[in-house]
């Protein structure tokens, strides 16, 4: 399921310790939905073409220094015409003194007003990359996901065909849990996937027969991290004699989430099959794959020139009699 996140502007104002000049009637409940950060020199000089007013504005030195050349009847005008827009925030930047026309047309049209002491590229900098994180798509899907030898390996499968129990015995092995049951992830640049688990159920996992376990407590702090890229997507499913496994693996096979092709493969569970040690070794096939060498393709080559070499003499005629 997609989650369409936002960000409360009060959230923004305490993590950035913004100082509250004016507050408008809906800045409690004002959501930033966009993680663009405007710099409105060229709506304060009048022009509003291709405007967004979903987005903070941010002024710094250079606008200040403009608005300065203006008169008092001007600079009125220019705030009305830009708080005639429904924007979420004002922001002024390096402690600068808010000029008047801008907090009465604050006031007149009901908008906020704030304030920080950072110089305007450091907030810029900073604010972009907090609501990228908190504004990129997620979904969650019903998984586990843990680090094996540096590789974030998904296991994915139905209810009951032993996820969890397999994490365990990574565990034993030195590998450490990520998320158990429900696994939040979202997207990281244009081709990352970041996955992590509920805060409410985070270094929690859920074993049948057992119950609920907390991690860190019996394995140790270091049987756990918050967050992990996703690198492999294990599908777990209970073995089908009819069905055809894929035994070589020239042929790769990907999972898309989020717009994002992650490399997968599919393991069938049955009795006496060792999932932890399968899925140790997938995860450093895998990490040898993106490094660039690829077992099955090798094999096929050497196979492919064995092939060649004996069938050349009879096509020359080298050893026919």
């Amino acid at each position: 399921m997609m989650n369409e996140t936002g960000v409360k502007l009060t959230d923004i104002i305490e993590e950035f310790k913004l100082e509250v000049l004016h507050a408008g009637t809906d800045m409690e409940e004002c959501v930033v939905t966009t993680e663009s950060v405007n710099r409105p020199g060229l709506s304060l000089s009048g022009f509003f073409e291709h405007f967004d007013d979903n987005r903070l504005q941010l002024i710094g030195r250079q606008e200040t220094a403009y608005l300065t050349t203006l008169s008092g009847t001007e600079r009125r005008e220019r705030f009305a015409a830009l708080f005639a827009h429904p924007i979420p925030a004002f922001i002024i930047a390096r402690n600068g003194e808010p000029f008047p026309e801008c907090l009465e047309m604050a006031r007149q049209c009901d908008r906020t007003v704030l304030r920080t002491q950072e110089s305007t590229s450091s907030l810029l900098s900073t604010l972009v990359v907090y609501l990228k994180d908190f504004l990129t798509p997620r979904i969650t899907r019903h998984g586990v996901l843990v680090e094996v030898y540096g590789e974030g390996c998904l296991l994915m499968g139905e209810s009951g065909v032993g996820k969890s129990e397999t994490a365990v015995e990574l565990l034993k092995r030195g590998h450490r849990l990520i998320a158990d049951d429900a696994v939040e992830i979202r997207r990281s640049g244009t081709s990352r996937l970041v996955g992590n688990s509920p805060a409410i159920i985070r270094h929690y996992m859920e074993l049948r027969g057992i119950g609920v376990i907390d991690v860190m407590r019996l394995f140790g702090m270091s049987a756990v991290r918050d967050e992990k890229y996703i690198d492999l997507v294990i599908n777990l499913e209970q073995w089908d004699s009819t069905k055809a496994y894929d035994r070589l693996g020239i042929d790769r096979q990907f999972t898309e989430l989020l717009g994002v092709n992650i490399p997968s493969i599919t393991v069938p569970v049955r009795p006496g099959r060792n999932l932890a040690v399968i899925v140790e070794v997938a995860a450093m096939n895998n990490r040898d794959k993106r490094m660039g060498f690829n077992a099955a393709e090798e094999l096929t080559e050497r196979m492919s020139g064995i092939m060649t070499k004996v069938d050349r003499p009879y096509r020359t005629g080298g050893y026919r009699k």
